[in-house]
């Protein structure tokens, strides 16, 4: 069972992909030529913390099975509220990014849940009209942030690694792990993910779930657009959809199934710090910025293998054979013994 349990995928993946990262990211001064800096850290951590929130938000929604699509524009909302609002009250800007993405969330999460409707069309649906609703806002211009006390205090150093912007993000992942591992809530998504029906009729509230978890999606993609925004002191109103495709990534590299009922957050936190490393690895050695993208697809390909139906299948073959041999040398080994007797 130890066995079993440590060889999961949703374990296995995401520590494979973060060792190979750190590996990368140690040997990278061979290729630049330059010893790694103590800012090379902040930098690959201040990256983590613009895609971290965003990609926590998304893999929940994928352990219950659903795909929230809307946290690209909840992201570019939230910001844009935020810099409207918190131009002299930062924190009030924050809360009420906060408050409009969970009540997004609250409402898209009712509609799937109680209408048993896809949640695909529907997030894809809020997220137009919240470019929509955040370009109307601003204009169709990027919008300035004026509190340069909010801009450095968000990006202070602290303790020569982190900022207040990367701290936060790991507490959200510390809360949601030690929520989902300590309570019957994470068995819960992880059930409803893998067969909703059977869930429904174990006792599981999974109307109340889908709507839980989209609230608390909402949530995470506004504070973290609401923290990016006052990080670059300004906000954009259509961000584009890499930010949803660098938070897909990290919750696949994080051990999160497409078809749910699988991943947990120490899972996604170490798929988010994978990306990020990636990164900051190109930037370290000033690789060309396609290589990015070429590092994140080797990465995913090497998780499409891991999971591949017919990998396992030939690893299932391969330990039968062995079993087989080894009681096959078992036995004649008995026989020959007896034999001599």
């Amino acid at each position: 069972m130890t066995r079993l349990r440590l060889t999961a995928p949703d374990r296995l993946i995401p520590a494979v992909s973060l060792a190979a990262v750190l590996v990368l990211f140690a040997c990278s001064p061979m290729v630049s030529g330059k010893a790694l800096e103590t800012f090379d850290v902040y930098n690959a951590l201040q990256g983590f913390a613009e895609l971290g929130l965003l990609a926590l938000a998304l893999g929940i929604t994928m352990i219950a099975g659903e795909f929230d699509l809307s946290v690209a524009g909840t992201y570019a909302f939230g910001g844009m509220l935020a810099v409207q609002v918190g131009g002299t009250a930062p924190v009030l800007g924050v809360l009420a990014a906060v408050a409009a993405g969970a009540a997004i969330g609250a409402v898209q999460g009712g509609l799937i849940a109680r209408l048993r409707i896809p949640s695909i069309p529907v997030t894809l649906a809020t997220y137009i009209a919240l470019l929509g609703l955040a370009y109307t806002i601003s204009g169709g211009q990027s919008k300035t942030f004026g509190n340069d006390g909010a801009t450095l205090w968000v990006d202070r150093t602290i303790a020569g690694i982190f900022s207040p912007r990367s701290l936060l993000t790991l507490v959200a992942f510390l809360i949601a792990a030690l929520v989902l591992g300590c309570t019957k809530l994470g068995r819960e998504l992880r059930a409803i993910g893998d067969d909703r029906r059977a869930s429904r009729v174990a006792g599981v509230n999974v109307d109340r779930r889908i709507a839980g978890i989209f609230t608390l999606s909402g949530t995470l993609a506004a504070l973290g657009g609401a923290l990016l925004s006052y990080s670059h002191a300004s906000a954009n109103p259509d961000p584009g959809l890499q930010p949803l495709i660098l938070a897909a990534v990290a919750a696949l590299v994080g051990g999160v199934s497409l078809a749910g009922g699988r991943g947990a957050p120490l899972g996604l936190l170490a798929g988010a710090l994978s990306v990020a490393l990636l990164a900051q690895v190109v930037a370290v050695t000033a690789m060309p910025d396609y290589s990015t993208q070429l590092l994140y697809a080797v990465l995913l390909a090497g998780i499409v293998a891991i999971e591949s139906p017919g990998l396992h299948q030939a690893m299932d073959r391969l330990r039968a054979h062995r079993a087989d041999a080894t009681l096959h040398r078992t036995s004649g080994t008995v026989s020959a013994k007896g034999g001599r007797q």
